[in-house]
């Protein structure tokens, strides 16, 4: 059964703020990109080191969502990089659904950077 992007963009979300490693890479594929202020990488190999050791949070507050594009407007609480000091900011996270499966996460710092990247905006705004 297939779902919706934004029902595997706040899936992998609050698998990532629950810790459950198991089900992050479950929702994910095989050669998943993830880049933010901080650098990025590939790989499931890659989101289970930075899940697991920088114990980020994400928070989504609005969603936007069009076809395998998903744009979550988000609180982010953790470190970004392992050792850092703990912090919380508002960021935009750009996921790239494929096949039920999140294939890219790219995290902006705002969500004017987010609809720049994609393409997306305002009328792309998914209401509960």
């Amino acid at each position: 059964m297939s779902t919706t992007a934004y029902a595997t963009a706040l899936a992998w979300q609050e698998a990532l703020t629950s810790g459950d490693i198991d089900t992050l890479l479950e929702l994910s594929s095989d050669g998943i990109e993830i880049a933010g202020d901080h650098g990025g990488g590939q790989g499931l190999a890659v989101l289970n080191a930075w899940a697991s050791e920088t114990h980020t949070t994400m928070t989504p507050q609005r969603v936007y969502e069009r076809g395998d594009l998903v744009v979550t407007e988000s609180v982010a609480s953790g470190s970004a990089t392992p050792g850092e000091a703990p912090d919380s900011r508002n960021v935009a996270v750009v996921f790239q659904i494929t096949g039920d499966q999140v294939g890219s996460v790219f995290v902006h710092p705002d969500l004017d950077s987010a609809f720049a990247a994609t393409g997306l905006g305002d009328g792309d705004f998914v209401e509960d």
